[in-house]
């Protein structure tokens, strides 16, 4: 591919992957246009985005120390666990300390993506203001979020009461004295059930595998930030903090969930201190696995069965690039298939931002994603670009070091942390 000097590069989005990128090619003095639908960075963070599934009550579940761009504390003040809106504060503090809203066109949405004849550019077709607009960049880097496209099941028969997905949901008060069922107990459905226990008349959660639990707080400290500095084998550190977790939590199935599948960190734990203890008074009660709906009654799979005013999908979300044909993006089975969740095999101005997760990566995981990124960009043509190069085209090795991730869609883009994080530092040296 020829490296192009005169166009600039093109990133879709301005929430922390899309702000994490703009920094890091406006600081190698890279040109860059960014597109934002919304009228304002933050991305998932501001609840008024169109785009946004956040909800009323909606905090951070990893801590701000553990979560922030390194380069930009959040202030003392903001709590351990913030609120959405002090992270959409945080966000447009960070776009503005930095001069990065000079470079978005804001109420702008992509409509596609298509690379020319030879890919050395790209065409971008957009909508502003009513008005479609098609131009050429240099590359992509997409950043459009993760958590947009709501995951929607198929169940047998039909439910005659209000059925909704988790991307909906916005305030506690739809669940005013309704009989619910969350379907689905991750990160999101233990919060909006916490959150239903105060307004609905009873609150059952419907679940097909068990759950690693871990309380927000240890020893008076946010969990994630205990550790010292001595790093321990993979293996061992589950062994260890699996030990001292039950010591917190104590063991979930004495409430009806199964037991876990999976050791902790093959999967994301459920980072919550109330679902617990709504269990432990009888507010929630756990049930089995859906084998169908009948009107207003849900069959469950031991044989059970219970009346529902509204059922809560919280089953998660699918990832989606509606501009792009999936065949840009290498796709094979549940995600796209790149060096790092990021490099594509063959393109060498396309990149997928922020589509990695791992427990504590973190946004400056993303940042350091994004300043390899950047560097790559600035060192094409030379040798060492040209070594990265080989190292990206496949086959390529994963990035799950010794977990053992159970095989579900959401887990297709999951990495262990150090490795990922240590193999990303590598490159960034190397390409100087």
């Amino acid at each position: 591919m020829t490296k192009n000097h005169e166009l600039p590069w093109a990133i879709i989005g301005a929430g922390p992957a899309g702000l994490a990128a703009a920094r890091n090619l406006q600081r190698l003095n890279i040109p860059f246009v960014g597109f934002e639908t919304h009228d304002d960075v933050g991305g998932l963070w501001d609840a008024t985005s169109p785009t946004s599934t956040m909800y009323e009550s909606a905090h951070l579940i990893s801590s701000k120390r553990m979560t922030e761009f390194k380069e930009f504390p959040m202030r003392d003040e903001v709590a351990d666990y913030p609120h959405h809106s002090r992270l959409r504060e945080y966000f447009r503090d960070f776009a503005a300390a930095n001069g990065l809203y000079e470079h978005y066109q804001f109420k702008t949405t992509v409509l596609a993506a298509e690379p020319n004849a030879d890919a050395s550019e790209w065409q971008l077709r957009y909508e502003s203001e009513g008005k479609e607009y098609t131009e050429r960049f240099a590359g992509v880097l997409v950043a459009n979020g993760t958590l947009h496209e709501p995951n929607l099941p198929e169940f047998e028969g039909q439910f005659s009461g209000q059925l909704m997905h988790s991307a909906e949901y916005k305030s506690a008060d739809v669940f005013e004295g309704k009989r619910v069922l969350i379907i689905g107990a991750g990160n999101s459905g233990c919060d909006i059930a916490v959150d239903a226990v105060h307004r609905a008349k009873h609150v059952d959660m419907s679940v097909r595998r068990g759950y690693h639990f871990v309380p927000k707080y240890v020893f008076g400290k946010p969990a994630d930030s205990i550790g010292g500095k001595v790093t321990l084998p993979f293996k061992l550190k589950q062994k260890v903090d699996g030990l001292l977790l039950r010591q917190f939590t104590g063991d979930p199935t004495r409430f009806g969930f199964p037991e876990p599948d999976h050791e902790l960190y093959e999967s994301h734990p459920i980072v919550n201190s109330l679902i617990l203890h709504h269990l432990g008074h009888g507010d929630i009660r756990v049930k089995s696995d859906i084998d169908r709906f009948d009107g207003t009654q849900v069959l469950f799979k031991d044989g059970s069965a219970e009346d529902y005013d509204l059922i809560l999908l919280a089953t998660g979300y699918k990832l989606h690039y509606p501009f792009m044909d999936k065949a840009h993006l290498n796709w094979k089975g549940a995600a796209p298939h790149l060096y790092l969740n990021c490099f594509h095999p063959k393109y060498d101005n396309l990149f997928l931002m922020g589509m990695v997760e791992a427990a504590g990566l973190g946004w400056e995981g993303r940042y350091e994603q994004a300043e390899l990124v950047a560097r790559y960009i600035a060192a094409k043509g030379t040798k060492e670009a040209k070594r990265f190069n080989q190292v990206k085209s496949e086959p390529f090795p994963n990035m799950s070091g010794a977990a053992k991730y159970i095989k579900l869609d959401r887990m297709a883009y999951y990495v262990n942390k150090a490795v990922y994080r240590e193999t990303v530092k590598k490159h960034i040296k190397q390409l100087g």
